[in-house]
């Protein structure tokens, strides 16, 4: 079998094993969001931090419920870095740098899992386990929660109330995320991913001199990692190390736990909203921008140019010979369209047009199907503009699920489209503008350009991967790529939860012979288009300066 069959065949496979669970898994997630009964253990939870899961919240309620919760993990996880060296199960590391604390659980906490350092030589199990993997679950309940008021704010009518974010974020670990992450440790368990608190090891000589490895808690902290689009590995290699994802099945089951709950969260939208076609058109869109991203890398990745890819079969430098082209190809796009981060291969090593295929999926705001919840949420902002267009051009008021867009509502979810961008694109300036921010990159010309470039895309859309060759453990990447995060991620929160209570308050409109039919192929292939064209103005300049040079070149 050659390398493209294969490609092609784990492609094949893998939108088999999504398409089983959509609607199995969607369902599951409206009825949770949906019911108005507690589990006890919940119960024990809502007592241990006094919150009263049955009262509802209006916007800017739930916004100071996700703000406050957040500034305390934070200060938590930062926390927990600087006390390491008198922590128990340090393994002998020393206290996290303020700087390099400060970025770390900036970057945890946001789901962005953005890492400036090397996992097996700077953490140790506690902070591993009790700071990160916690975050790991937290952070992605609370994008889940987050999509889920935008959705009761399409869903409920003359009301300000969108939920209880409290009782949102529980559900969310507690019925979601905790279950799936177990199933998927003890496969990946079996797949070889190692599961214990062991010490440090030396594994022989080599050259002269001995190797060391740590042990830890990989298998349940992998699952969550993937399950829940955070990315931060346990060791610096991530995916690609083999006690993370040991075989070519790993690689794919992987692939799956990142892709899994984005692109079953549309059949909850559609669920929730009382219509499942609408849900399959959110799908469709997704789905359309994620498989034509994967086959554009597996053309640019496959492609031979010259004797050296034609022994190897394509572009292999960089990638692990146990997953190919092929899966690296697929893990690559679903972890940049996605707000994951994760790395099985080194995509600074890509094809310049392939490494700026990674850094385009980033840029179109993780949506594709995007991170946990932030996914949804994106991609119903860019269905509001998509509508407002449709708008204009027929010279009617804009209308999605019965709700008008008015003035306010195009203005929040303008506001949302704007963020990113900006964070990523100024920051990208200053870093070459300065004289010593470009001191930390290892190439030169359009490639050395791509690594800052990609660094600041990668925190302000909360995705995490890094293009590698920029030395980003420094006072300014890790205070700028911080703050880049933070802004990334809460920021277009505050919009979305204010697009949500302004939808709530409004009464329905019918439906009438002139309505947009936004459950329709159509309006599918618009938001697909209007997607494509709003990311290709925002970030054209930028892509022409850094892998459409090399690529081109």
């Amino acid at each position: 079998m050659g390398p493209t069959t294969a490609g092609v065949l784990q492609l094949v496979a893998l939108t088999g094993a999504l398409a089983l669970v959509h609607i199995p898994l969607g369902n599951h997630m409206a009825r949770v969001y949906s019911s108005r009964r507690h589990l006890r253990i919940e119960k024990w939870i809502y007592q241990g931090i006094g919150a009263d899961p049955d009262t509802e919240m209006t916007w800017t309620a739930y916004l100071r419920g996700v703000l406050a919760f957040s500034a305390v993990g934070v200060l938590f996880l930062y926390g927990l870095q600087r006390l390491q060296g008198v922590l128990p199960g340090s393994l002998g590391f020393d206290a996290i740098d303020p700087d390099q604390a400060f970025n770390t659980a900036v970057s945890f906490v946001t789901n962005t899992n953005w890492q400036s350092y090397y996992g097996e030589q700077a953490m140790g199990h506690v902070v591993q386990t009790a700071g990160l993997a916690v975050q790991n679950f937290v952070s992605a309940a609370v994008g889940m929660a987050v999509a889920v008021a935008l959705v009761r704010g399409f869903a409920r009518s003359r009301t300000g109330e969108l939920g209880n974010f409290w009782s949102d974020l529980v559900r969310g670990v507690v019925r979601v995320l905790l279950p799936l992450a177990f199933v998927a440790a003890v496969v990946l368990v079996a797949c070889g991913v190692i599961q214990n608190f062991s010490g440090i090891h030396e594994v022989g000589q080599f050259m002269g001199g001995s190797q060391q490895w740590n042990g830890g808690a990989v298998a349940s902290q992998e699952a969550i990692k993937e399950l829940g689009t955070n990315g931060g590995g346990y060791f610096n290699a991530n995916s690609a190390h083999p006690f993370e994802n040991p075989t070519p099945f790993s690689n794919l089951f992987e692939i799956f736990l990142i892709l899994v709950v984005p692109f079953s969260l549309p059949r909850a939208f559609g669920v929730m909203v009382g219509s499942v076609r609408q849900g399959y058109a959110i799908l469709a869109a997704m789905g359309t921008i994620w498989l034509g991203f994967v086959a554009l890398m597996m053309w640019t990745e496959f492609a031979h140019h010259g004797p050296a890819f034609d022994l190897a079969g394509g572009a292999m430098e960089g990638k692990e010979a146990r997953f190919g082209i092929g899966g690296s190809s697929i893990f690559a796009v679903s972890t940049t369209l996605t707000s994951t981060g994760a790395v099985d291969s080194f995509h600074s090593s890509f094809t310049g047009l392939g490494g700026g295929l990674t850094l385009l999926g980033m840029m179109l705001g993780e949506i594709a199907p995007g991170g946990v919840g932030s996914g949804l949420y994106g991609m119903l902002i860019m269905a509001v503009i998509a509508v407002f267009i449709a708008g204009l051009m027929v010279g009617r008021t804009p209308e999605y699920l019965g709700k008008k867009i008015g003035t306010r509502e195009i203005k929040l979810a303008a506001l949302y489209i704007l963020v990113t961008p900006a964070l990523a694109l100024v920051l990208t300036a200053f870093a070459m503008a300065l004289p010593t921010p470009p001191h930390s990159m290892t190439n030169s010309g359009a490639h050395g350009f791509s690594e800052i470039l990609y660094a600041y895309t990668s925190a302000a859309n909360n995705n995490g991967s890094a293009f590698a060759g920029l030395n980003a453990d420094t006072q300014w990447f890790n205070s700028t790529l911080g703050l880049a995060m933070l802004f990334g991620r809460f920021v277009p929160m505050v919009f979305v939860l204010a697009l949500a209570g302004s939808l709530a308050r409004q009464t329905p409109v019918p439906a009438t012979a002139g309505t947009l039919r936004t459950e329709k192929p159509l309006f599918t292939g618009l938001l697909v288009g209007a997607i494509l064209i709003i990311t290709g103005l925002t970030y054209f300049p930028a892509l022409a300066l850094g892998p459409l040079a090399e690529g081109l070149a």
